[in-house]
């Protein structure tokens, strides 16, 4: 049986649509920081993005959870590392090229991580 309600549609504030989208709010355009964002609006964003969000994607700023990505480490190894906002991709580039030591043991730190966590899954 269907009822006769209208279907209500899903909104979310500014700040959710960035997160799903994997960009920081501070970046995005002020008309979209300003309005609630539905879920129709959102997927239409992700499958086809406007200029200024493909720009974001490719140059940044980043959230720490695509840097973190990017370098192969995890957020907590940003922060152990110093990098607490958000970074460009040339940032991210001049980051992996000068290679300092704590992005080193960061990214060693990583892969022991990942390789304790497939252990523990075979098990």
């Amino acid at each position: 049986m269907t009822s006769s309600k209208p279907k209500t549609i899903q909104t979310m504030k500014p700040a959710t649509a960035a997160k799903k989208l994997g960009v920081p709010l501070t970046a995005t355009p002020a008309e979209f920081q300003a309005s609630v964002v539905s879920r129709d609006e959102l997927n239409e964003l992700q499958s086809t993005p406007p200029a200024w969000l493909a720009d974001l994607r490719r140059n940044g700023p980043h959230t720490k959870q695509v840097i973190a990505a990017k370098l192969k480490v995890s957020i907590a190894g940003l922060l152990r590392g110093g990098i607490t906002g958000p970074l460009t991709t040339a940032e991210i580039d001049a980051l992996k090229a000068e290679n300092p030591e704590w992005l080193e043991r960061e990214q060693a730190n990583q892969v022991e991580a990942r390789k304790a966590a497939l252990r523990l899954k075979q098990r």
